[in-house]
C-alpha cells in the first residue's frame, strides 16, 4: 500500500497556509515567528486553532479561529494549487504496476477534496483518510497504524511518501517505509529528512521509469 500526504506531497499548497497565517497574525498585530510556525505546521486544524488560542493569548474561540482561517484561504484550492513535478507521470506508473495506494492528509476535507478533485488525482486513490477525522497528528505512528487497519494492510506493507518531518518519523515510527519528499516550506529539514527516510527525493520526477 502506498500512502501519501497531499499538501506539499502532491500538490504546492503549503504556501497557502503561510499566507492565512501571515495574514490572520498581521490583522492582530503579531508577527508571523518560527515558534508559531512550528506550532501549527502540518498539524490536524483544531489542534492548530487550540495552540493559535493560547500562543496568541485570543478571546476567540477555537471554532471562530478556524473559520476564519477557511475564509482567508477562500477558494485558492479550487484556484491557486498546481500539481507538483513529476507526481502524475508518478501515479500513473503505480496505476499501470496495480499498486494500492490512498492518501493521509492533515488538510481540512473540504480542501482536500476540492483539491484532488479539481486537480484530477482522485481517481488513482482507493480512499482519503483525514488525521482531523481520526483525532491524531500525523506525527504520532498510531495515526499510521489506524489507517492501515482501515485498509487491511499492515504497517511493514506500506510506503509512505511526506514532506513533513514529523510524519515521517511517525510512520518511520509505526514500521512502515518512507520516502521524504522535498518542499520549499520545510526546506530547513532536508538534512533531517535525510536520516530518518529509507528515501529522500527533491521530486517524484526521480522515481519515474524514464528518470
Amino acid at each position: 500500500m502506498l500512502i501519501f500526504d497531499m499538501d506539499g506531497t502532491l500538490i504546492d499548497s503549503n504556501g497557502i497556509w503561510r499566507e492565512v497565517d501571515i495574514a490572520f497574525l498581521d490583522k492582530r498585530g503579531l508577527p508571523y515567528t518560527k515558534e508559531y510556525y512550528e506550532g501549527v505546521a502540518h498539524t490536524i486544524f483544531p489542534l492548530a486553532a487550540v495552540f493559535t488560542k493560547e500562543f496568541c493569548h485570543l478571546e476567540e474561540s477555537c471554532e471562530e479561529i478556524m473559520a476564519e482561517w477557511m475564509e482567508l484561504a477562500g477558494d485558492m484550492y479550487a484556484t491557486s494549487v498546481t500539481v507538483k513535478p513529476g507526481v502524475r507521470a508518478y501515479l500513473e506508473q503505480c496505476k499501470t504496476a496495480g499498486e494500492r495506494m490512498m492518501v493521509l492528509t492533515s488538510s481540512v476535507p473540504e480542501h482536500c477534496r476540492t483539491a484532488l478533485t479539481h486537480l484530477e488525482l482522485m481517481p488513482y486513490f482507493e480512499r482519503v483518510i483525514f488525521a482531523q477525522e481520526l483525532g491524531l497528528e500525523k506525527k504520532n505512528p498510531d495515526c499510521f497504524r489506524r489507517a492501515a487497519a482501515m485498509m487491511g494492510v499492515v504497517p511493514q506493507e506500506c510506503t509512505v511518501y511526506d514532506d513533513s518531518v514529523a510524519a515521517c518519523r511517525g510512520a518511520k515510527a509505526a514500521g512502515m517505509s518512507v520516502v521524504g519528499v522535498y518542499d520549499d516550506y520545510f526546506s530547513a529539514t532536508v538534512d533531517e529528512m535525510r536520516r530518518v527516510c529509507d528515501r529522500y527525493i527533491l521530486s517524484f520526477e526521480e522515481l519515474t521509469e524514464n528518470a
